[in-house]
């Protein structure tokens, strides 16, 4: 089995585990989404495993980019001048397309935020568990920017067109009862039960014949993974413009000094 330095992964029985390990707010980046897509690619050529579970340590699931990020900062100072020079964030989507095409199911224990592409993440599993403590967002706008990681074509699916346009168009955190009012989640229970009812619920479909699971998966997850690939090529380019602007930079400094942003639309 591969080596992994920000995840860890085990195996339940039929059930395979991915827990995130970059606590406290796990945030993503391309070597986080590349070693996820690694597991669950290693757990479809494990006849073993039937189900998996993608969890996470710390206070957050997953709290989207850091755009605080030095390194990240030079990234899009690169994108501004070049945006084909934009690989780093290119390549993320890749992976993300990688994950999307995983063959068996995935249930996503959510215990905390998960925020920006870190609901791209979580809405890349079939199922998600989650907590009335836990707060789902995509906060793109908010930071002067245009939702990424496939969103633009997952979350209506999950959610319908006019809820999908709600959460981006006011960039709010969704409770773990309202997502799963909503149909963002499918399980609330109590935040330290959030991983046991994952691994439950994924021992359940593992109890099913591993043949039939892949067999159905397919047909109802048919052309996923090419709309998200077609989403993600556009979200790059919006997202490519929009860096470059002034109500970027301000989203981004407004969001790290917990204030209004005082955007002049440019």
């Amino acid at each position: 089995m591969t080596k992994y330095t920000d995840i860890g992964v085990e195996k339940h029985g039929h059930v395979g585990l991915i827990e995130i390990r970059k606590p406290p707010l796990n945030f993503f980046d391309v070597s986080l989404i590349n070693q996820i897509a690694d597991a669950l690619e290693e757990f479809d050529k494990d006849i073993e495993i039937r189900a998996s579970v993608l969890a996470a340590q710390g206070k957050a699931f997953c709290a989207g980019a850091d755009f605080s990020d030095p390194k990240r900062q030079e990234q899009e100072e690169s994108a501004q001048k070049d945006p084909a020079a934009n690989l780093p964030i290119n390549h993320l989507y890749v992976q993300a397309v990688r994950i999307f095409r995983n063959k068996k199911p995935v249930v996503a224990a959510i215990h905390g935020a998960a925020i920006g592409g870190g609901l791209g993440l979580a809405v890349s599993a079939d199922f998600r568990v989650t907590c009335p403590e836990a707060r789902f967002a995509a906060n793109f706008t908010k930071l002067g920017f245009h939702p990424g990681f496939g969103l633009t074509a997952t979350l209506p699916e999950l959610v319908g067109k006019n809820n999908a346009e709600l959460i981006f168009y006011t960039s709010r955190r969704i409770t773990g009862e309202e997502a799963t009012r909503m149909g963002l989640a499918n399980l609330c229970v109590p935040q330290n039960q959030v991983r046991a009812e994952a691994m439950k619920l994924a021992a359940e479909i593992a109890e099913c014949s591993p043949l039939g699971l892949i067999s159905t998966r397919a047909t109802m997850r048919a052309g996923l993974a090419d709309r998200v690939m077609a989403a993600t090529n556009h979200e790059l380019a919006e997202q490519t413009k929009l860096r470059a602007t002034e109500d970027f930079k301000e989203g981004v400094k407004a969001t790290a000094e917990r204030r209004v942003a005082n955007f002049k639309g440019r």
